[in-house]
């Protein structure tokens, strides 16, 4: 048997996370708005609320551990998210494709054998980069490389890394003694240090 090939079981519970948290998203969507104003003083600090929305990414591909894990549940998270009305319509699609590529990137490079902290860290790093590299050529809306930009992609890798890789580690590993993923080789990992 293919240590590679989805089972149903796979596709069930990568379907659960999306679904979540597309709905997460779509409450995200509403913090982000309301924040605006606290981070008036310095815009681009308003990325480090972003590691939320890279958390699906991270946490299939490290309780699924199979290719294309992380881009079918960032996707279809995104997917919901558009659904249920987010400000920025479908174009969080696409978004959502490209930041489940960085995190996908992250195990491929690791060839999908690596599901420690410093992969989790990884996959958030890279798809906070990924995230960042869509916002710059998709919402330019005119800011300053210098200004904006770079300290708005730092601060979305440091959030990606944070939130999303150290962040579903971290849930992995607290989901780990209940049982629930006990049909996963993350289930059986008591180790995941």
């Amino acid at each position: 048997m293919n240590q590679y090939r989805w089972r149903t079981i796979d596709i069930v519970i990568a379907s659960i996370i999306a679904v979540a948290f597309g709905v997460i998203f779509w409450a995200w969507n509403t913090v982000w708005n309301l924040t605006e104003g606290a981070f008036a003083f310095f815009p681009p600090a308003q990325a480090v609320l972003y590691g939320v929305w890279l958390m699906p990414a991270v946490l299939a591909g490290l309780i699924i551990r199979k290719p294309g894990a992380s881009l079918y549940t960032e996707t279809v998270a995104a997917i919901i998210s558009a659904l249920l009305g987010s400000k920025w319509g479908a174009t969080v699609i696409p978004q959502g494709l490209v930041q489940g590529l960085g995190a996908e990137l992250a195990f491929a490079m690791l060839l999908y054998r690596q599901w420690k902290l410093p992969a989790a860290l990884l996959a958030g790093a890279l798809t906070g980069l990924s995230a960042a590299l869509y916002d710059f050529f998709v919402w330019n809306g005119g800011y300053a490389l210098w200004d904006y930009r770079i300290p708005y992609a730092l601060i979305t890798i440091v959030s990606g890394t944070a939130i999303a890789g150290a962040g579903s580690w971290a849930l992995t590993r607290a989901l780990v003694p209940t049982g629930v993923l006990d049909r996963f080789a993350a289930g059986r990992d008591r180790a995941l240090v």
